[in-house]
Formats: C-alpha cells, structure tokens, sequence
C-alpha cells in the first residue's frame, strides 16, 4: 500500500512546484474548445527521399497521438509499433505533427485519409522510422478567455518571461491525471518490481525522472539560483544535449547565461553522466536525499542525463483583447507549455484530458 504521505509530498513537489516569478497575477480559461490550444511540431530535418518509410503530416483534432497511431496502423494494415512519432500531444488541441510508416504496405494514393478526428495533411518518402525525441521545438498558439485579475501584472509578468525565461518544470501531464503516475512510482519502490508492460514502465519511469527533476529545481527556485550558475554546475549549451562542467563562474559566463546561450541543468537520475560537484552537487543533493531511496533505484534502470533547469520561449509575443488573451511561442522538444503559462496565470482546463 503506497505511502500516503509520501505521495501528498510528492504530488506537491510534481504538480505545485515553487514560482519563480511569484504567484499568477489573473487567471483564465483554458481549452475551452480544441482550437483555443493549437501545437505545430517542427522536425528540424527534411524527409530525404529514401524508399523504405514514408513520413505523414497529420492534423488531429481532440484526438490523442497513441488513439491516431492505432488507426493509422490499422488503415495501412500494420503493427501499430510499425508507426512512429517523435512526441505525445495533448488530447484537447489542434496539433500538427508527424508520423511514419514503413512503405512495404502503405502507398501515397492514401494520402488525405482521414478517421474520427485527425486527417493526413502531407506524405513524404523518407529512408528511416521516426523515432521519439527526434524533433527540434513545438510551436504553440494559446488562446485563454475569460481572463480575470491584475492585467496589467498580467502583462508585466509575460515580459518577465519574455525577458529572463520560466523554470523547465516538467508539467502535470507526465505525472498522469491527478498525479496516479506517482502512486505507480510508490508502488514500485515498496514492491522493488516495475511493470512487464514496456509502455507502463515508461511512463512509471519517466514520472519518476520528472519528479526527482522537479524537486530538484524547485529548491534551485526557492534559493534563487535556478536561473544563474553555480560552481561546480554542470551545465547545458541553449537548443541542445551538450553540457560542460563549470568550476569557476567568470563574468564571460554570467554574461552568456544571462542572455540564455548557457543554462544551470539538473537531472534526469539514472547511472553514469556527468555529475555537479562543489556548491551545485551540494543544492542538488540536498534535494535528492529527502526522495531517497527513488535516485538510487533510478540508478539501476536507466542511464544519467542532465535537462537545463531554465525555458526560454522563442518568438513569444502576446496580445490581450478585452478577456482574451492571445500567446505565441515556439518551446524545444520536451519542454512543457503549461510550465510557463502557470507563470502568467492561472488557467482552468475545462476537461483536463491526459496523453
């Protein structure tokens, strides 16, 4: 029986980490129709031309990526692990990204097929099978209505951002609806067995790595630090997985980390990778030991990464018409729009659907 203290810290450090820019001045709704969250993955490469798969641009509708890959695989008469897809999007929007599928059965006479919400926009020939995390940024387009509050802190506070970025929280639906990915991460640690099924295990796993990750900028939030380097810091080149260890913090790198070129980073737990010594190991243990004994069985199931601790939106610019307010910004893979939109404001999602 999971720990159910353990679980109300958890869900607090997962779902209402620490504000880095103070509480939301207003609120809004959100997603009160598909439209009102509209998503445009962007790959970063070009289809090639190859002969052996075919990628498709799908348009889907209040539809979510796992239910179109089914059908798609279905139409084509294939496995459904035959289809890939770089990244899960939310169930109630209107998102644009891309699928492949191997060309031994599909042809492009099928394109403009289409099923109870999605629709196949474009196919193109390509030499390889689409694989998760293979895409450089998301765009989004946001419409909250009904705004109420402060809007002019409202207004204030998005130029914060635009000016100095958000913490890269991992939003709440890594952690399942009403956080029940963090009672299977409890499970697991009083059981010490993970599931046999390889999608529950990722998701289990993944929501544990996020929690771990949260926690950890959380206290970099609330000291202050989570936006600047520290010694020993461990960190992240801006738009990419490289990293380099930082042992002194000269002005070059202040300057560079100010502009967003350089971020702080934290981790991803798991065995090996490059560790923080010095003042950052010491914040980020600090933080890991009262999870503990999750880092450590992190350890012996999955490798170490580092995840930069601050998100800048790119081409972020917002207009607010009456009770309406209007966002644009593209994010990189893997980073969560609603991690910077509960900056601005708090938002009420009439049905919080989770992918």
């Amino acid at each position: 029986m999971p720990d159910d203290g353990r679980l109300d810290s958890w869900r607090t450090l997962a779902l209402e980490p620490t504000y880095a820019h103070g509480g939301p001045p207003a609120a809004g709704l959100i997603r009160s129709d598909p439209g009102d969250f509209a998503v445009e993955e962007r790959l970063g490469f070009e289809p090639d031309g190859g002969s052996a798969h075919f990628l498709l641009l799908v348009e889907k509708r209040d539809a979510n990526t796992l239910y179109v890959a089914k059908c798609l695989a279905r139409l084509a008469g294939l496995p459904t692990g035959d289809i890939g897809f770089a990244g899960l999007k939310d169930r109630r929007a209107v998102a644009r990204q891309w699928f492949s599928m191997p060309a031994r059965k599909f042809r492009p006479s099928a394109a403009g097929l289409e099923g109870d919400g999605f629709k196949v926009l474009e196919i193109h020939p390509h030499s390889r099978k689409l694989r998760r995390g293979a895409l450089a940024a998301n765009r989004f387009a946001l419409k909250v209505r009904e705004l109420t509050g402060d809007i002019a802190g409202l207004v204030a506070r998005l130029q914060a951002i635009a000016a100095t970025g958000t913490p890269n929280y991992f939003g709440p639906q890594r952690f399942g609806r009403d956080g029940s990915n963090l009672r299977r991460v409890s499970e697991w640690l009083d059981s010490g067995e993970l599931p046999r099924d390889r999608a529950a295990r990722g998701f289990l796993l993944s929501a544990a790595r996020s929690l771990a990750f949260n926690a950890v900028l959380g206290r970099r939030v609330a000291d202050g630090s989570w936006n600047r380097l520290l010694p020993g810091e461990i960190a992240n080149l801006d738009g990419s997985s490289s990293v380099f260890r930082v042992a002194v913090v000269d002005g070059e790198l202040e300057r560079r980390c100010r502009e967003g070129d350089v971020h702080p980073s934290g981790p991803l737990c798991g065995e090996g990778g490059m560790q923080p010594e010095g003042e950052a190991a010491d914040r980020e243990q600090a933080a890991l030991e009262a999870l503990a004994p999750l880092p450590q069985r992190l350890a012996a199931v999955a490798a170490g990464e580092r995840r930069a601790l601050v998100l800048r939106p790119a081409e972020f610019a917002w207009q607010v018409n009456g009770r309406e307010l209007e966002l644009a910004f593209e994010l990189p893979r893997g980073a969560f729009a609603t991690s910077l939109l509960r900056e601005a404001l708090t938002a009420t999602v009439p049905e919080a659907e989770i992918d």
